[in-house]
């Protein structure tokens, strides 16, 4: 066995850190914790990686920066596994938030408004932002409180999840705006959420 990059997530940021182990430990003195935590002591790095041969495990350097490193016996496959499995649930856990864009009509009906609406709570609810765009076409550029209608009617319908990051804002036959999510309302709407109830037994016939 040799080394291992191990990748650990720290506030969503992935920190590489090199660890060293068995022969390509380069430390003539290292401070030995055993296989259940306790403290070996200082000897020499082959002294320890025999003692961890004996053992049937293996010797890995933890803590190069010490004086005199510090090093675990541990099973290193065992250790590998258990690092890429907490690196798989640690960026399943962070969602890099995007920006989805959702258009607009200012005469929208009422079931394409609905489809629309579910489709941005369900980007907000996942930690997206929305940028919405109300496109106006022809004579509707003259109707510009239609759209600025609908759009008021959204703001309304998004209060208890989303809030507006940026207001309304006309550039020639568009009208845009951007809705961030609100994660302590969305935090305490899933607190909220009542369980679910089973389906009733049925009985035995």
């Amino acid at each position: 066995m040799g080394s291992i990059t191990c990748v650990l997530i720290e506030g969503g940021r992935s920190i590489e850190k090199q660890l060293r182990a068995n022969e390509r430990i380069r430390s003539s003195q290292v401070r030995v914790i055993a296989e259940d935590g306790a403290q070996l002591g200082v000897m020499s790095a082959l002294e320890a990686l025999r003692l961890a041969r004996e053992r049937g495990f293996d010797l890995v350097e933890v803590a190069p920066q010490i004086n005199p490193p510090v090093c675990r016996i541990m099973d290193f496959n065992k250790f590998k596994y258990e690092q890429a499995r907490r690196e798989r649930e640690a960026k399943k856990k962070h969602h890099v938030a995007k920006l989805k864009e959702v258009k607009f009509k200012p005469r929208i009906g009422t079931h394409d408004y609905q489809v629309k609406l579910q489709q941005i709570k369900r980007f907000l609810t996942r930690g997206d932002k929305v940028k919405v765009t109300m496109v106006f076409r022809g004579r509707e550029l003259t109707r510009i409180e239609l759209g600025r209608r609908v759009l008021d009617q959204l703001t309304q319908d998004l209060k208890a999840i989303g809030r507006i990051e940026r207001e309304p804002f006309r550039e020639g036959r568009f009208m845009t705006m951007v809705f961030s999510p609100d994660h302590a309302a969305l935090r305490l709407a899933s607190r909220q959420k009542p369980p679910a109830v089973p389906p009733p037994a049925t009985a035995p016939t």
